[in-house]
């Protein structure tokens, strides 16, 4: 693989890890809404809405570390 090929894969990777920043604090916002709520709407169907998608977020960020880790190999 040549360097402009590198350069164009670090940019990508640089922008996927702002993705899964911004993922994150998504995360630890819902997270943070989700403990702050009164044990009954949490045991209700809002806190289970709010636990899958606090799940599914958590997912899509192991889904970019995944790519990030297979453009480092790609790179190596």
């Amino acid at each position: 693989m040549n360097n402009d090929k590198r350069k164009k894969l670090d940019t990508v990777r640089s922008k996927l890890d702002e993705l899964k920043m911004s993922l994150q604090d998504v995360v630890n916002d819902e997270q943070y809404s989700f403990d702050n709520l009164p044990e009954q709407f949490q045991e209700g169907e809002r806190g289970e809405k709010m636990e899958e998608a606090i799940s599914n977020l958590e997912d899509a960020i192991d889904y970019i570390d995944s790519a990030i880790e297979s453009i480092m190999e790609a790179t190596a």
